[in-house]
């Protein structure tokens, strides 16, 4: 690979700290955009794990967990997160090198908060030389008087991190101050698996020395790395004259299944529309639909509604399959082209959620067979489709045996607790079975139940010392006096009350450790990449049995929202108003969502309260994935793997935990998204 055709520097090799660097030292390197790549590393006394995502092309964002024996003292493990970000200044050029600008530990407890500005050039394609100047923990062996003192006295000392103890506090003040120090390295690719390491670093494990848990003897380190065939990475390494250190590294794609796409039923092909009218001729309208019914559970899509007027058919149906709407839609239409008569020209399928249109997308029939072997059928069939509101639908046509409709669901589940300071990662696994009975367009009554097998959530012993009302933080009193638990237990109540409007009223037990009242109303225009929402809620805390009690709290709690899908694969989320504790605050959000339905997001709370209230870690953050199970396994499915991973779990910033949110519901079924997936409306 030659970094230099390509114009940016591509990361050749992942460091300790499990971003783009050399051994320990950061390179001015990126990773391919949009990739995830996870982290193990150890060395002496110290292990790292880490999530990296490559948010922008210029810009990636890491979050890391390390421990590290006796740094507190004899006998004692620091567990740590923290968070970096690297940003990319200067690509690389013929003439010139990368230049990149990062923040490692700026969120954290400060253990490892350093800044850098580094540089990488790559020679003859196999050849790359990396030198930076960094701050903080990186300014040890060889350091020097701030060159950023021209610019002010400020720059000349560095004040000690996170004077409240609980760590999550941006650290502005401390940026780039203090002394400074240099740093540099070299790799060479031998072949095309093999590359050997070198780097000067001036770390040298302060805080670790202290209990004479690590020793640098030597700023040397020297290392080989090893490429596998799937692309990951092993790095073997001698670091600071004092220890053997191990480093892997995985890639994860989101654009590339790790099951290619098409292991599903083909669709049906086109009847020629002499067959179509030979077939449909002296049947009868009852026959028909009878026939396009069946077609259509075949094609894993349940018909609810069905019209015609003139040479059009409106139909609604609902998706219990397939991940993009695009190719719930692409089936629809070719079973109507397959089983209307010739006269039936236009169809308007509309996609519906529990008896309620989300939207209507009218196919033409003659587009299906002009461009049914176009190469260019995608984008040419979107331009000519009409994505429209779907509220005459409600006036009538829902079929009188599609309602009441009755489904449920049975298998495993696995929950996970991060981060623990007794326990770093815990589990619970056991079996749900989740009931659904819509007895009306809109109106559905719910039901899930969890028995728990294995469970390592109920081990803990840690007490809650939050001065704030418990509506998290006693997660493990939950764990521990719960065994057969009523997730949830609502009647749901969802319709249309006017043109691009949606609504929603729940109630019962609406989650784990709530239950209650929530109302919802959503503007959202089936052209509109903005879409404006508010719920308000008023629950009461549910009994640490998870059955049908209460405890003493309860809170009125709510917010206004806003939606906006931003150019490329961005969407954006801001929630303003009151949370679970009472606290007063907005949450901001930021995902990046592949065509795939593959997602990396990242959020933050603030609130209110301040962080010595907050306790531990500041305040509310997270990052979070979402991998569709096809992605995974190459099948059609709506099924979602979902995990929010939290440095901390407390009670400010708390938000309650609401089934179908109506943005979540409707959003598959806007313009914006169908356009991103129509690539499947022909699969």
């Amino acid at each position: 690979m030659c970094a230099v055709a390509t114009g940016m520097a591509q990361a050749q090799s992942v460091s300790t700290y499990g971003t783009p660097g050399l051994l320990e030292i950061p390179t001015a390197e990126m990773f391919d955009d949009g990739e995830l790549v996870f982290t193990a590393a150890g060395l002496r006394n110290t292990g790292r794990a880490t999530m990296t995502f490559q948010l922008l092309p210029w810009v990636h964002g890491s979050f890391r967990y390390a421990f590290i024996d006796r740094l507190r003292g004899p006998g004692t493990t620091l567990y740590d997160r923290s968070f970096d970000v690297h940003f990319r200044l200067r690509e690389e050029s013929r003439n010139g090198p990368a230049i990149v600008m990062g923040l490692r530990d700026f969120g954290g407890t400060g253990v490892y908060a350093a800044e850098y500005f580094v540089a990488t050039k790559t020679f003859r394609d196999r050849f790359k030389l990396t030198g930076g100047i960094g701050w903080g923990r990186m300014a040890g062996r060889g350091a020097f008087s701030n060159p950023l003192g021209i610019f002010g006295s400020r720059f000349d000392t560095r004040p000690p991190p996170n004077s409240n103890g609980e760590g999550g506090e941006l650290e502005f003040g401390n940026w780039f101050r203090g002394d400074a120090a240099l740093f540099g390295g070299v790799s060479w690719q031998y072949n095309d698996r093999l590359t050997f390491l070198a780097e000067y670093s001036p770390d040298l494990y302060t805080q670790e020395a202290v209990e004479d848990s690590f020793r640098v003897k030597s700023p040397i380190n020297v290392g080989a790395q090893y490429r596998f065939k799937n692309g990951s990475q092993l790095t073997a390494s001698v670091l600071y004259g004092e220890s053997l250190g191990l480093t892997y590294s995985y890639f994860v794609n989101p654009r590339k299944a790790v099951t290619p796409g098409g292991q599903g039923a083909a669709p049906p092909p086109l009847q020629p529309e002499a067959q179509v009218a030979a077939t449909t001729a002296g049947r009868g309208s009852e026959d028909i639909r009878a026939r396009m019914q069946a077609a259509l559970n075949q094609e894993g899509l349940r018909l609810v509604y069905l019209s015609e007027t003139g040479d059009t058919v409106r139909i609604g149906v609902e998706n219990n399959r397939y991940n993009q709407a695009a190719q719930a839609l692409g089936r629809t239409a070719r079973v109507l082209a397959n089983e209307q008569p010739p006269q039936s020209e236009h169809f308007d399928i509309a996609l519906m959620s529990n008896g309620v249109p989300l939207s209507a997308v009218r196919v033409n029939r003659d587009d299906l067979y002009e461009l049914e072997h176009d190469p260019d059928n995608a984008w040419r069939s979107f331009a000519r489709a009409e994505v429209s509101d779907t509220l005459p639908l409600v006036q009538g046509g829902i079929l009188s045996d599609a309602y009441p409709h009755f489904s449920y669901r049975f298998g495993p589940y696995l929950n996970f607790s991060f981060f623990d300071p007794d326990d770093p990662l815990r589990y619970e696994l056991g079996a749900a079975l989740e009931l659904d009975y819509t007895l009306s367009p809109g109106l559905t009554f719910s039901t899930g139940l969890r028995q728990k097998i294995f469970s390592t959530l109920d081990d803990s012993t840690r007490v809650s010392d939050s001065t704030l009302p418990h509506v998290r933080s006693d997660w493990a009193i939950y764990a521990r006096e719960s065994n057969l638990r009523v997730e949830h237990m609502t009647a749901e109540y969802m319709w249309r009350p006017g043109e691009n409007l949606y609504a929603r009223t729940t109630l019962g037990y609406l989650e784990t450790m709530f239950g209650g009242l929530s109302s919802e109303l959503l503007w959202y225009p089936t052209d509109s990449r903005l879409a404006l929402g508010a719920e308000a809620n008023y629950v009461a805390q549910r009994d640490f049995d998870v059955l049908f009690g209460f405890q003493d709290y309860n809170v009125f709690t709510g917010h206004v929202s806003a939606y906006y899908d931003l150019p490329g694969e961005y969407h954006a989320q801001v929630d303003v108003g009151r949370y679970l504790a009472g606290d007063y605050g907005a949450t901001f959000t930021l995902d990046r969502e592949f065509n795939n339905g593959f997602k990396v997001g990242a959020f933050f709370t603030l609130t209110n309260v301040s962080s010595e209230e907050f306790g531990e870690g500041s305040f509310d953050k997270g990052v979070r994935l979402e991998i569709p199970v096809s992605w995974l396994t190459g099948r059609p499915s709506r099924n979602k793997i979902a995990q929010t991973i939290r440095p901390v779990l407390r009670d400010g910033g708390a938000r309650l935990n609401v089934r179908n949110r109506l943005y979540g519901v409707t959003r598959e079924a806007r313009t914006q998204d169908l356009s991103r997936g129509w690539g499947r409306f022909w699969r």
